[in-house]
């Protein structure tokens, strides 16, 4: 019988962020990916609990783990198993807030291009950074998402709490999942996640960059695969 998996996706991103995993993993998941639009972590929770199925596998990449782990701090018994992708616990630096915030300003101003600009080279692994089918897949996700919905998600982000030790009280099989060339969120913020949940399986994708899931479909999808089967 196939499991309900919501997956929640990062900044500037949309469905198509999970294409490969839908499609993969279609004979053991339906899956959701909803949209998060809000101007804080806790209402865009409160959005996707208030259209969840009543039990469900949840995943989050980036933002949308953000998003994952205050649900399961407001509603852990909905949660059969928890996948964390490319995405850390703990709340900003004063210098990431700062650059949010700049980010903020060049978007408001009508800026938009030179935002998702500055941005993507962050986004993928060294190698992939002439892919011009990945780059345009990120592209387009950007924006069809927006500025005015951009503005929102960094504000979100600014304004999340630091869960680090919330970690701890995890009851259900984790995944934490990102790839070795991450500069976002690089395998030690991945490493201190596994670490507070007791059980988690850790998978550090060789030569992959922070969109794992476009980046090395195969392999989320293979570590997904067999996250639903623990």
């Amino acid at each position: 019988m196939r499991q309900e998996a919501v997956l929640l996706p990062g900044l500037l991103c949309n469905a198509a962020l999970y294409a490969p995993q839908v499609a993969s993993l279609s004979d053991v998941a339906r899956c959701w990916v909803p949209s998060l639009v809000a101007d804080s972590v806790g209402d865009m929770a409160a959005a996707v609990l208030g259209e969840a199925p009543d039990r469900f596998a949840l995943a989050g990449i980036s933002m949308g783990g953000y998003v994952a782990q205050e649900i399961m701090r407001r509603a852990p018994e909905r949660v059969t198993r928890l996948a964390l992708l490319s995405t850390t616990a703990r709340a900003d630096s004063e210098e990431q807030a700062a650059q949010r915030r700049d980010y903020i300003a060049l978007a408001s101003a009508g800026r938009f291009t030179p935002v998702t600009e500055r941005l993507l080279p962050r986004l993928i692994s060294a190698g992939r950074q002439n892919d011009a089918d990945l780059i345009r897949v990120i592209t387009d996700m950007a924006w069809s998402t927006g500025k005015e919905v951009f503005i929102r998600q960094q504000t979100a982000i600014i304004n999340r709490p630091d869960g680090l030790e919330d970690l701890r009280k995890v009851k259900v099989p984790t995944a934490v999942i990102g790839g070795d060339a991450d500069e976002l969120t690089p395998p030690p913020r991945l490493a201190e996640m596994a670490e507070r949940i007791p059980g988690a399986k850790l998978t550090i994708i060789p030569d992959c960059g922070h969109l794992c899931t476009l980046e090395a479909p195969n392999d989320v999808s293979a570590a997904l695969r067999a996250w639903l089967a623990a």
